[in-house]
């Protein structure tokens, strides 16, 4: 199985290009924060490229610019091609799916919204400020 998910900023702005036969393609890369603090107490990145094809490559080239979200779906590919007498091996995500995942404004307004820590458990805790409302236990449920 080859499937991949992240979410992360968009290192800078995505390139849209088309091919010889018309068919767009979008290239990018993704700053995906990884789960660790170092050891100055920051949060380091991995910066990931991606390529996107067809419809998708040109949902993200006009949706996305540098420091938004972005959450992808996709599938790990690797290729290699000679260049003046030397062989470059590439490794990249091939996005099948592209999906909004931070506030529709810009980068910063996404940086001043107040971040949780993550839930004992493992899972991602839920704040207010996430816009979830708690459930009532199940005895005071209408139906």
């Amino acid at each position: 199985m080859n499937k991949v998910i992240l979410m992360g900023r968009l290192a800078r702005d995505p390139e849209l290009r088309t091919t010889p036969n018309g068919v767009s393609v979008c290239t990018f890369s993704l700053a995906v924060s990884r789960r660790f603090r170092n050891a100055n107490g920051e949060y380091d990145a991995d910066f990931i490229n991606c390529v996107a094809w067809r419809q998708t490559a040109e949902f993200i080239s006009k949706n996305f610019g540098k420091g938004r979200m972005l959450g992808v779906v996709g599938s790990l590919q690797t290729r290699s091609y000679d260049k003046d007498g030397q062989k470059h091996y590439v490794t990249e995500v091939s996005v099948d799916e592209a999906y909004f995942a931070g506030d529709k404004g810009t980068a910063k307004a996404d940086e001043a919204r107040p971040q949780t820590a993550p839930a004992a458990d493992g899972g991602a805790a839920f704040g207010a400020s996430d816009g979830f409302i708690p459930m009532p236990a199940e005895d005071d449920l209408p139906f």
